[in-house]
């Protein structure tokens, strides 16, 4: 009796165990062709969905001049995933600092309905805001955006732009006195101005006579440098006026001519000081400021949000995260400065 039960026991687990394995395997076979299926129709969905535009209004006059940044933002699309020509189109429009220019091709970005448009500087990113209210716009050094009118806050931007702040006006006592610390004897110091952001001048000249009073320092002659030749009268004025160091101020213009100031800086004997660290190989002594090849990777980061679907109104406004020191070891020998070794110790690069 026990033995015809242990049978007729075993028969029916076996039979359990039979439906079971098929329950499970249909079970499997289910969500597999679920998974499957909704693989297959993602790929579709990729392989169909149309390439993002991206529009980037620079401000110099070619990809040759821009190609420090530019080469910068192509880099920071592939890193993301992006393949121009593929997953992407990036269209370029370089105004060679003409405020028409920069007018006509931001309309000219924005006729081509593009996803989204990079404005590198504030002018062009008010240019971009003028000729749409729809396209979002990152722009990228923006000085003062609230002020600029390019957003209601920095933590919420509340329209279609947002983008980077820059603080460079915020750092220029802190450039002094680095100077300061380089040059004990400092004494007078010049300053560089960008005639295309009058605007902020200002700003800009306030935070230097501020700064200079603090340090004990003289401030003048205040120079526009609109040019090459321009740059070439400002620097041999200041010598004669028996200034003993120049800074360089912020602006795209000046930017434009960091080869020539460097150079001619150099030749008047001046050690000559800025905010961007690419210029700093062709003659200055230092730079003090935001790492702007960061900037531009960022920016890229919130185009590449606003692609998967975020809105500019409530993408808050960055601000610097980095400050670098580049030092010029080369020049400083040139002018015959030493350089103190507490200063080469914290500096992010030294060029030799």
């Amino acid at each position: 009796m026990n033995a015809d039960f242990r049978l007729v026991r075993h028969s029916e687990l076996m039979i359990c165990s039979i439906r079971t394995y098929f329950m499970i395997r249909r079970e499997f076979l289910a969500l597999f062709s679920a998974f499957a299926f909704q693989s297959t129709s993602t790929v579709s969905a990729q392989s169909t969905r149309k390439a993002a535009r991206v529009g980037v209004l620079w401000h110099a006059a070619n990809a040759e001049e821009e190609d420090v940044y530019l080469s910068v933002v192509h880099r920071a699309f592939s890193d993301l995933g992006y393949a121009k020509g593929k997953n992407v189109h990036i269209e370029h429009r370089f105004p060679a600092e003409d405020p028409e220019r920069f007018r006509i091709m931001a309309r000219e970005l924005v006729e081509l309905n593009p996803d989204a448009i990079i404005a590198v500087t504030t002018l062009g990113a008010n240019e971009l805001k003028s000729a749409t209210s729809k396209i979002p716009i990152v722009f990228v050094l923006g000085q003062d955006p609230v002020r600029d009118k390019l957003v209601d806050s920095l933590a919420r931007p509340g329209a279609n732009a947002t983008g980077l702040s820059l603080m460079s006006d915020d750092l220029t006592a802190k450039r002094l006195a680095i100077l300061k610390e380089a040059i004990p004897k400092l004494s007078r110091i010049g300053l560089l101005v960008d005639p295309t952001i009058r605007a902020r001048q200002k700003a800009i000249v306030t935070a230097h006579e501020i700064a200079s009073q603090q340090l004990g320092l003289s401030l003048g002659p205040i120079e526009e440098i609109a040019n090459a030749q321009a740059a070439e009268v400002a620097l041999a004025k200041m010598v004669k006026d028996g200034v003993t160091a120049v800074s360089v101020g912020p602006g795209s213009q000046l930017f434009n001519l960091r080869k020539q100031i460097g150079s001619l800086a150099l030749a008047h004997k001046l050690p000559a000081i800025g905010i961007v660290s690419e210029s700093v190989p062709y003659g200055l002594l230092f730079s003090y400021g935001q790492d702007l090849p960061d900037f531009f990777r960022r920016a890229v980061v919130l185009v590449d949000r606003i692609l998967r679907g975020a809105k500019p109104a409530d993408l808050p406004v960055e601000q610097p995260t980095r400050l670098k020191l580049v030092l010029n070891r080369r020049t400083a020998t040139a002018l015959g400065i030493q350089l103190p070794p507490t200063l080469v110790a914290v500096a992010d690069e030294v060029i030799d």
